[in-house]
């Protein structure tokens, strides 16, 4: 099943896939780990794969996912631990890195690491569940997050994910994100490279 979607993204002519990566810990529910997403990696081997670890203590498993062909791993800044030694040590392992907030977080709690980061994944819903209607208090930090990238010559992608689609996605863009996941509502579209078109992912 993972494999025909995969297959579907670049069909679609989409470049990224993203992994949701949960341990029914830090979430409630559980996915799949890095055999997976080698699996995945030999099905479709030109995707990049976007890894977002929904986990309590990533460090334990972002060497197996660089391994398996993660093209950047991102991590959450909530569960406490050493962000910036985590982060330096999945860039040494050869994957990008990013850092994740999830919709209560503020933007605050990341400005201590933007200077380390590729990416700075934005949740705009609460992390565990796909489905959910996209929060529009989220948008302010996005346009908080160009702000900060300016201001401190920064090069970082700004990424939202949850409630993404063809109303949503135009408001992200607004504040600033060039990143999108869709996941219900591209898997859900009849024709998937129109809705691709419709957000401005083609």
């Amino acid at each position: 099943m993972l494999a025909l979607s995969a297959k579907e993204i670049a069909d679609t002519g989409l470049s990224w896939a993203h992994l949701d990566i949960m341990d029914a810990h830090f979430v409630d529910n559980l996915t799949f780990g890095p055999q997976m997403l080698a699996a995945l990696k030999a099905h479709e081997p030109d995707l990049f794969y976007d890894t977002h670890l929904m986990l309590d203590e990533p460090w334990k498993y972002t060497e197996s996912f660089a391994k398996a062909g993660a093209g950047l791993i991102s991590i959450h800044i909530e569960p406490a631990y050493d962000h910036r030694a985590e982060l330096n040590r999945i860039r040494a392992m050869g994957p990008k890195c990013g850092i994740v907030l999830n919709p209560a977080t503020p933007v605050e709690a990341v400005i201590p690491v933007l200077d380390a980061v590729d990416l700075v994944l934005v949740m705009s819903v609460q992390p565990g569940r796909g489905g959910q209607p996209f929060r529009e208090e989220t948008l302010p930090k996005m346009r908080r997050l160009k702000d900060l990238r300016e201001e401190m010559g920064l090069s970082y992608r700004i990424e939202v994910d949850g409630g993404v689609d063809a109303r949503t996605a135009p408001l992200c863009i607004a504040h600033g994100t060039d990143t999108l996941v869709a996941g219900t509502a591209f898997f859900k579209a009849e024709d998937k490279k129109l809705f691709a078109r419709n957000i401005g992912a083609l």
